[in-house]
């Protein structure tokens, strides 16, 4: 996987599990599920880009 994009992969995740927690703290929902969200697209791309670094080897 390119370096880059793996950063921006896991920079994209490690931010949502940020917003997640601030959102529990403060009890907001809506900022809740917009990290839960976030995670999810950054953990999906970082699964994307693994598959294709797999099958190009």
């Amino acid at each position: 996987m390119g370096a880059g994009k793996k950063a921006k992969n896991m920079a994209k995740s490690t931010k949502g599990k940020a917003k997640e927690t601030t959102g529990k703290a403060v009890g907001n929902e809506s900022l809740e599920a917009k990290g839960r969200a976030e995670q999810a697209l950054g953990d999906a791309k970082q699964t994307a880009q693994k598959a294709k670094d797999t099958l190009k080897h």
